[in-house]
């Protein structure tokens, strides 16, 4: 690493701290060697000095501005910083107009929208021809999927790359350098050092913001002093955007793969950051459902129990049902075979959609319907002898299916035997019944 009188000018105190550590080159920017070394992706458009359009995706506090200016400077490029939240395509417009004078006499122009994602699909396509001829370098900065967030047709000219939380080493890094700026180390015991980069949560930013917020305070500050100082960094989750589906994604993920521990802390997660927890009620039950199905009956019924609770009791107290029934849900057996076998049958369903239903099984309120054969042959399975009439109930023209197929595990277990005792009844009834006089 670079000493500080490599990275940054002449210190003013009066500046915020996050801007007094700004990198100078790509080289002292922490925690994105995989997209900034030299033999990365970007390493490499810039030893070539030929950029093309991108999409920096990741996180608050990982860098995405940072890389975007330094990008400029160190390939010649004029820099037009935009944010997406306060222009539109006027804006847009007069940049363009720069980018085309400049490019007249021979300047490249790199245009950063930050929070590109909050352009509507209009605002996207104007870029579309100036990213096209080259007018613009565009490089776009969100914390959102782009997939999901910017148009294909702009996604389809640029590249896009992932950017990284910042890690314990580069936050760290980061401490060091405040460290080495001021010429004093910060007045934290070994165990609040770590607590500061935890606080942190991969925001280099907000760290930053936090050092200045402890960096004249009285020595030695322990964990608790320094939690009595500072705030921890909000939990990085938008109910509406991606995190929320990802969480849930690896709540649901955990008890399919019957690790509760795991569950346990996808659902704190949740909790942690804001999420409703009638949403997370919801999203249980319909994995008692669909994951458990009938390898557990009860499965679901501690999935209302845990919602109905909720809905009793509210927060804090009813979160306590919702993390009972997801560990219920973690430990129990699992099962599809309800899952498939509906979706076998709706297949099938919309398939033959027109046959009727045999007639032996159709109710006969009318003569007219008695003389047509309704109900006729129809055997009443408790009256049999072994509870089993081994009638065939599918529509005629349909050969029978076998749309559920039960698991071994759980409760399935026992309707497998069942299922296949039945079998072997109603193929000795069909055996018994071609067998005729002639015959014999």
């Amino acid at each position: 690493m670079n000493d500080t009188t490599s990275l940054f000018d002449v210190d003013d105190a009066s500046r915020p701290l996050a801007d007094r550590l700004w990198p100078r080159t790509l080289q002292d920017v922490v925690g994105q060697g995989h997209l900034l070394a030299a033999d990365a992706p970007i390493g490499r458009m810039v030893a070539g000095q030929r950029l093309v359009s991108m999409v920096l995706w990741g996180p608050p506090g990982c860098g995405k501005t940072t890389i975007a200016r330094l990008l400029a400077e160190q390939t010649d490029l004029a820099f037009e910083p935009l944010s997406a939240t306060f222009s539109g395509v006027a804006d847009l417009r007069k940049i363009f107009q720069a980018a085309k004078q400049r490019r007249e006499i021979g300047q490249g122009t790199l245009l950063f929208v930050d929070e590109i994602h909050r352009f509507n699909r209009a605002q996207q396509d104007s870029f579309l021809p100036y990213v096209e001829d080259g007018t613009i370098i565009l490089v776009g900065a969100t914390t959102e999927n782009p997939s999901f967030e910017l148009n294909g047709a702009l996604l389809s000219r640029t590249q896009v790359f992932v950017l990284k939380r910042l890690d314990e080493a580069a936050l760290d890094t980061l401490i060091s350098r405040a460290e080495a700026l001021a010429g004093v180390l910060l007045p934290l015991d070994a165990d609040a050092r770590q607590s500061l980069i935890a606080m942190a949560d991969g925001d280099g930013r907000f760290l930053l913001n936090m050092i200045e917020q402890v960096q004249n305070l009285p020595s030695p500050v322990d964990t608790a002093t320094l939690a009595a100082a500072v705030q921890k960094r909000a939990p990085l989750y938008d109910k509406s955007q991606e995190g929320h589906y990802n969480l849930i994604s690896a709540l649901h993920k955990s008890m399919r793969g019957s690790d509760p521990d795991a569950a346990l802390y996808w659902l704190a997660r949740m909790l942690d950051g804001g999420e409703d927890p009638l949403f997370i009620a919801r999203r249980i039950t319909r994995f008692a459902t669909e994951d458990i199905g009938l390898a557990d009956p009860n499965a679901v019924q501690q999935a209302l129990a845990a919602w109905d609770v909720y809905e009793r009791l509210g927060s804090p107290e009813g979160e306590l049902a919702i993390a009972q029934a997801v560990l219920y849900l973690a430990t129990a057996p699992k099962s599809i075979g309800v899952y498939r076998g509906f979706n076998k049958a709706w297949a099938a369903a919309k398939r033959t959609g027109s046959l009727m239903p045999p007639p032996h099984i159709l109710n006969a309120p009318t003569r007219l319907m008695k003389d047509l054969g309704y109900g006729e042959g129809y055997q009443y399975d408790p009256d049999t002898d072994t509870g089993f009439s081994g009638a065939d109930y599918f529509p005629e023209g349909l050969p029978r299916e076998t749309f559920y197929e039960p698991t071994t595990g759980g409760y399935e277990r026992a309707i497998s035997e069942r299922l296949r005792h039945w079998a072997q009844l109603r193929d000795n009834q069909s055996g018994s019944t071609a067998a005729t006089p002639e015959d014999n």
